[in-house]
């Protein structure tokens, strides 16, 4: 007697069957700026991952050095997109003074 009442596959023809996102390279990253006469110490993450639906995901982290921070994700169809934005970010924030961390900004 067989365990099941149907002879149809619903996984058959699922479009999500054999889909698996890779992004070609993993992108990671922590800068820090801080300045104590003002009394500054800010920390700024970025990092591009896929997500279980597909898309790609950017999330920023940002906040006080030894705080949570704050949060924001934002998703693409494409690497390429998420990577424009990362990369943008990057270059606005290193033209403010932050550097990885343990590393003094160039003045």
């Amino acid at each position: 007697m067989p365990l099941i009442d149907s002879k149809i596959s619903l996984d058959a023809n699922s479009p999500m069957r054999d889909s698996v996102v890779m992004i070609a390279q993993p992108y990671q990253l922590y800068i820090e700026r801080t300045d104590a006469s003002k009394n500054m110490a800010r920390f700024y993450a970025m990092a591009i991952e896929p997500t279980l639906f597909g898309d790609i995901c950017l999330t920023r982290r940002w906040g006080r050095i030894g705080a949570r921070g704050q949060m924001m994700k934002h998703s693409f169809a494409r690497e390429d997109e998420a990577v424009r934005l990362f990369l943008d970010l990057l270059r606005q924030k290193r033209n403010r003074g932050y550097h990885p961390k343990g590393k003094k900004a160039a003045t």
